[in-house]
């Protein structure tokens, strides 16, 4: 079999180690008879998995379980706009956010629904969209910040746009004396971060860590044990974090599979091996972009480009239809941009070969060539 070359947004590339491993294991896990699908989220067999892809979370993102609860859950970064709230905006208070892109704007207007209905707020402390777009992270003193806020939260990575934070030290995450909320989805473990310096960080894991129907929480303990309790049992991080998120079934197979990802991460070299792949497979693209004497045009500005979701425009739209078609043919699969922004985008999460961007920035060079 020959793989395509996967540039999709999530669902995105697995690793190939980490599918071989489960094509191994699928019928017979660890000699029990069994699929580890078919086992009990309450048995011994899966409990072992479950655990040790908890500890390769925490280790991965270098916090500790002694005070960081570790959480799997489902719902999504969608579900997650909702139940930050839910928990953490306590009556009378505000909630600052910061928007670099469209994920932003949906945390916003979920925390905003979630506010009316429980007497919080919520502030917009800085918005970068100009023209309906977005090309930059604000600087920290643009933050028009609250005193006393329930929680500032962040996105790292706008898959849509191609904007993330702290790739620059012009650019560094915001802070202020609230709790730090990052929604960390698209570029959760594609490069190193100080994971103490946040209070929550939350991920679906399908483009970075897995298969889609898992989300990752990881939240201070203490930031659980002050969460509201006004609201259903179901959605209080306490209940998940008191029963190591085995409250109810979890999405057992999807947890697996994370367990998998996560252990090549490991034997790959880490998160610091991880960035170092992921810098050069974005620095072909970027070149390839930079180097077209203004055929491909990408609108980030410098500072803020991502090494995970690489966005750039053609001349004309007919151009860029043409572009992902005859990459498809090459199979290129996945680089025709969001359909609320257009354009190309191609998404180099931690299971992109680096040979596949090599080969996507040749295509680029050689389209340029015979369509400039």
């Amino acid at each position: 079999m020959s793989r395509a070359m996967n540039f999709n947004a999530g669902p995105a590339a697995l690793p190939l180690a980490a599918l071989e491993r489960a094509r191994d294991e699928l019928l017979d896990f660890d000699a029990s008879g069994m699929s580890v699908m078919e086992h009990s989220h309450r048995g011994k067999v899966y409990e072992k998995v479950h655990h040790e892809a908890i500890g390769l979370v925490a280790e991965l993102l270098g916090v500790s379980l002694d005070t960081y609860d570790v959480l799997f859950l489902q719902g999504g970064a969608s579900m997650a706009f909702a139940t930050l709230p839910m928990n953490l905006l306590e009556q009378g208070k505000t909630a600052d956010y910061v928007v670099t892109g469209t994920w932003g704007e949906k945390a916003v207007a979920e925390a905003r629904v979630v506010g009316t209905l429980m007497g919080g707020r919520v502030n917009v402390a800085a918005s970068t969209e100009e023209k309906k777009s977005y090309v930059r992270v604000p600087r920290q003193e643009e933050l028009r910040l609250t005193s006393g806020a329930a929680y500032l939260h962040c996105t790292s990575n706008e898959t849509i746009h191609g904007v993330e934070y702290a790739r620059d030290p012009k650019t560094p995450f915001p802070t202020s004396d609230a709790p730090l909320v990052c929604d960390m989805s698209s570029d959760i473990l594609g490069r190193t971060v100080d994971g103490n310096r946040f209070d929550v960080i939350y991920a679906g894991a399908q483009k970075n860590v897995g298969p889609s129907g898992v989300t990752i929480f990881v939240l201070k303990k203490e930031i659980v044990a002050r969460g509201r309790k006004d609201i259903p049992v179901i959605f209080q991080y306490r209940t998940h974090a008191e029963s190591a998120s085995l409250y109810n079934t979890p999405p057992t197979f999807g947890i697996y599979l994370v367990r998998n990802v996560l252990s090549w991460v490991k034997a790959e070299g880490g998160v610091s091996a991880m960035q170092t792949r992921n810098e050069r497979k974005a620095g072909a693209i970027y070149e390839a972009i930079d180097a077209s004497g203004g055929f491909y045009r990408c609108p980030v500005e410098p500072a803020c480009r991502s090494i995970m979701n690489v966005v750039w425009r053609l001349p004309t739209p007919e151009l860029e239809e043409r572009f992902v078609k005859e990459a498809t043919a090459e199979r290129m699969i996945g680089l025709k941009g969001h359909r609320s922004v257009g354009g190309i985008r191609a998404s180099l999460y931690n299971a992109v070969e680096p040979a596949w961007c090599d080969a996507l920035a040749s295509f680029m060079k050689s389209f340029a060539k015979k369509n400039g």
